[in-house]
């Protein structure tokens, strides 16, 4: 699933509780010292150590929900198959995919349609096995396959049923909420003859039940006074993004009767099939996967929008993410496309709980390990430990070894205090290579628009960004170099600090429970280009 912060619960706690801190809209590139947030020191390095240096352009796969590559911040950046000529319907390169411009598409259909909304992982293995395995025990299975398959219906289905309770219960609470304070707002402005509700006319309203009184006190306290909406209609419309959310799991990514897999055509049942989809790489919703190549990439310096971390960069696009989780043969074939057309780094901002076909995912990612391309992973946005909680796709292998070529990244907040580790982040002290800024990141939308977003499908491309910049700047480094001396370079300003843990935080403890920041990562670093591109340059001459 796209790592976009989409918790809905707590993003009302966050949005809708406190009033809003206002910070730079590039503060990822700014400074920790010198302008005191969590940011990777993009513009320090290039003033001070890139300014007379050479770069070589380098490719990002950008594997997510679709690319605007016709933005205005972006259109310069896109990668163009210089083997294809556009709309003539000719695999002119090739390579098996017709008029693949900027990209590709594997949940896209011959017929030009495209899957938007899907399923969650867990929800098609439920609709998998549970015709086999549902009401049975160890039992009925002499098999240590079919025993294996049993444990993990098991698993998965008493995962579906909580979550799918959890939703069901929040969206009741949302439309009832919502309910209530459409009714709230239309009393007021009926009574007081206006045409907004502000804080002044709420106050002075008087409901004349219980009901009405804990509606208005909710409005009050969460929606007006904390500053975050100047009026109830603006209110009303965010709590409505509440039922919309769990309107859309109920009928699309929890739904079981819900399958639009027949959209692509392919035979699923194949996971070695490579040549499907197509090449609208853009797709129906690419808000995502425009967002983190803004943050990798949007052109530098040219007075427009933003300023993406990497200068010299061709972006990718490979659509293979829906409204719902990925597929794992799409995932895999999309790594193996990039690698085939030139990427040098791919980023990779979803993950889920539960795998349909590990291994073909695993054969890609050492396909690009044997072909020296370094892959930039967002973490997740569960606020759980990845050590012990399932995160896929993943850098151990499932046959034993791990890949090489491979970092997960958690999310920061740009708060230099116990706050610094942004609520939702995903954490491992095993498993999480390093944090990089993930929350309120300011970039590109389609149709030239800019918007702040959170997750770590953020702090990922942040990271893939200054990635990118030193593969550039120094092209023979190897993916396995590149890791090393992000991780060594990293920023160690929060080493034995305590920092508040993500998930932490509850009715019962309103403080959260503080750890030691190296507690939730491998290295408890935080990425840094200015540091990174100082150990590059001494590693190279080193080497040479």
């Amino acid at each position: 699933m796209k790592h976009l912060f989409i918790n809905f619960l707590l993003f009302t706690t966050l949005v809708l509780s406190s009033q809003e801190i206002k910070r730079p809209d590039n503060w990822f590139n700014l400074d920790a010292i010198s302008d005191k947030v969590n940011g990777v020191s993009t513009e320090k390095a290039y003033k001070e150590l890139l300014k007379d240096k050479k770069s070589t352009t380098i490719i990002v796969g950008v594997i997510d929900s679709g690319v605007d590559y016709d933005h205005e911040d972006l259109k310069t950046v896109m990668w163009t198959n210089p083997g294809e000529i556009a709309g003539n319907g000719i695999d002119d390169d090739k390579n098996g995919y017709i008029d693949d411009i900027h990209g590709w598409n594997f949940i896209g259909g011959k017929d030009g349609k495209n899957v938007d909304k899907d399923n969650l992982e867990m929800t098609r293995l439920v609709r998998k096995l549970k015709g086999k395995y549902e009401g049975k025990s160890e039992a009925d299975f002499s098999t240590k396959e079919e025993k294996n398959e049993l444990a993990l219906y098991q698993e998965v289905n008493k995962e579906y049923q909580t979550k799918k309770e959890e939703v069901e219960g929040g969206y009741n609470n949302y439309f009832s909420l919502y309910n209530g304070l459409m009714s709230l707002n239309t009393a007021v402005k009926e009574l007081q003859k206006v045409d907004t509700v502000t804080l002044t006319e709420l106050e002075k309203f008087e409901p004349k039940d219980k009901m009405s009184n804990q509606i208005k006190g909710f409005a009050l306290n969460n929606l007006l006074k904390s500053g975050r909406f100047n009026n109830l209609d603006d209110g009303c419309s965010a709590i409505n993004e509440g039922v919309k959310y769990f309107k859309n799991s109920l009928d699309y990514t929890l739904n079981q009767d819900f399958d639009p897999r027949n959209i692509v055509g392919d035979d699923y049942a194949n996971s070695s099939e490579r040549y499907y989809g197509n090449n609208d790489c853009n797709g129906p919703d690419s808000f995502h996967g425009t967002h983190v190549a803004g943050i990798i990439a949007a052109a530098r310096n040219n007075g427009v929008g933003m300023d993406g971390v990497a200068a010299d960069v061709k972006i990718m696009a490979i659509r293979c993410v829906p409204d719902g989780d990925e597929r794992d043969k799409d995932v895999a074939n999309s790594i193996r496309y990039a690698v085939d057309n030139g990427a040098k780094l791919i980023n990779m901002s979803f993950g889920k709980r539960f795998s349909w076909d590990k291994k073909v995912v695993d054969d890609a990612v050492k396909y690009a390990q044997s072909k020296g391309v370094l892959i930039i992973h967002a973490a997740g946005n569960d606020n759980v430990d990845i050590d012990v909680v399932n995160h896929f796709p993943c850098k151990k292998f499932e046959d034993k070894g791990e890949a090489t070529n491979f970092m997960d990244i958690g999310a920061l907040s740009w708060k230099v205090d116990e706050k610094v580790v942004a609520p939702f982040s995903n954490y491992g002290k095993k498993t999480v290579d390093l944090f990089s800024p993930g929350v309120d990141i300011y970039s590109t939308t389609p149709k030239n628009g800019y918007k702040d977003a959170s997750g770590t499908s953020m702090a990922s491309p942040v990271a893939c960004g200054v990635a990118a910049v030193l593969k550039s700047y120094y092209p023979t480094l190897t993916p396995e170099q590149i890791k090393k001396i992000l991780i060594k370079s990293s920023v160690k300003s929060y080493k034995g600090k305590k920092v508040i843990k993500p998930g932490s935080v509850a009715n019962e403890n309103p403080s959260g429970e503080l750890v030691k920041f190296e507690k939730l990562g491998k290295n408890g670093g935080i990425i840094n280009l200015y540091e990174a591109v100082k150990m590059a340059e001494k590693f190279t001459k080193t080497k040479t």
